[in-house]
């Protein structure tokens, strides 16, 4: 279609100019202006042979005038040059797609085959009148297909750079999971595993319950692993519809196990809820958890004490979760044991809310998060 288009372009024009001769130039010109939808496909593949053809169909109009098949016929000689804001058309087309080089030259070329012909063809009255108009055209196709370009060119960028920061924010996501889950389940494993290896010969049953322990805190951390490998492969629905159920991910309804646990590392684990406890939006609920998860697993590695205390306060407008213990503290922020602090603020900070963790004045170490709580669906407005 695109060549016939091409083809039929210049027997339209010549059609036009021989077939209507009573016709003025401005009725040509528009007609070659509209016989420029013909071109349509070419102009999209091929541009620059766009370009050269309405130019052909430009240059007929103004040197084939009106009653040069009959010289007797007396028809109007103006408005002929309006056939070369197809030209224009095409030259912003080319600027905003078409490489830089191939743009001026394109521009150097229509400007001078515009201003020959306008120069041997217009009237000396109107030579500097047209002259002057086809450069303001040209001037305007140029600065549109600019600005067609910039815009397109930036939008390409912030495409790119929305996709690299999705990406570096879902790193940063599938790194504070990881950390959270993995790194409390070897912490457990570990102490365990050396508890066990003390006691195997002295007391067996502690030493059973030692490897207990460890099976079912590796099992659950398989689990997660698991369910993380998944979420990651969701790109292919092939694959992940071959994979058998997974539970659903860990929440605050799962902090009496996750007390268990560590109470089987060796600090024991008072849970406190205070207010209406209600389901939570799957966000809150699992970043909620993970802070208490990572909050016990520094109790466990660094704090040196044997009990902590966890408060959950399910309020109306936020929810507040604290994990206090009584052992030595810190000296800084906590960071300079890892990742978990740092973990701990990103999540807070991604739902906008708000993370205190640090020494306590009177010994021990406090993190106390409030992430506020969308509004209930249906809630009452209040009347005047």
């Amino acid at each position: 279609m695109a060549w016939a288009g091409g083809l039929l372009y210049p027997v339209t024009v010549l059609l036009l100019l021989c077939g209507a001769p009573r016709a003025s130039g401005t009725v040509h010109a528009v007609g070659s202006l509209l016989a420029m939808v013909l071109l349509v496909g070419v102009l999209r593949r091929m541009p620059l042979l766009a370009l050269a053809l309405t130019l052909f169909g430009s240059v007929a109009v103004v040197v084939v005038p009106p009653g040069s098949v009959h010289p007797s016929l007396s028809v109007s000689y103006q408005g002929q040059f309006l056939s070369y804001l197809a030209v224009d058309f095409v030259l912003g087309f080319i600027v905003a797609t078409c490489t830089r080089w191939a743009s001026i030259v394109a521009v150097a070329v229509s400007s001078a085959v515009q201003l020959l012909v306008i120069g041997g063809f217009a009237h000396e009255d109107n030579l500097t009148a047209n002259a002057v108009i086809a450069l303001l055209a040209l001037a305007a196709s140029w600065t549109g297909g600019l600005l067609s370009r910039e815009r397109r060119e930036h939008a390409v960028a912030l495409r790119s750079q929305a996709v690299a920061e999705a990406v570096t924010a879902e790193r940063l996501r599938i790194a504070r999971e990881l950390h959270d889950m993995v790194a409390h389940s070897i912490g457990i494993i570990a102490i365990q595993a050396g508890v066990g290896s003390r006691v195997i010969q002295t007391q067996p049953a502690e030493a059973r319950e030692a490897l207990r322990a460890i099976e079912a805190t590796s099992r659950e951390t398989l689990s997660g692993l698991r369910r993380t490998v998944v979420a990651l492969r969701q790109a292919d629905p092939d694959a992940a519809s071959r994979q058998d159920p997974l539970g659903p991910a860990p929440g605050l309804a799962d902090i009496e196990r996750l007390a268990a646990a560590t109470a089987d590392a060796g600090v024991r684990v008072d849970v406190r809820r205070r207010g209406e406890q209600r389901p939570l939006p799957a966000d809150i609920d699992l970043s909620a958890y993970r802070i208490v998860q990572e909050a016990l697993t520094n109790v466990v590695r660094h704090a040196g004490t044997g009990h902590c205390l966890v408060a959950i306060d399910y309020g109306s407008e936020e929810l507040s979760v604290e994990v206090v213990d009584d052992g030595r503290g810190s000296t800084g922020d906590g960071s300079v044991h890892g990742f978990g602090i740092v973990g701990m603020r990103e999540r807070v900070g991604l739902l906008h809310g708000h993370l205190s963790a640090g020494s306590r004045p009177e010994g021990g170490f406090r993190v106390a998060a409030r992430l506020p709580l969308p509004e209930p669906v249906g809630a009452p407005v209040e009347g005047r």
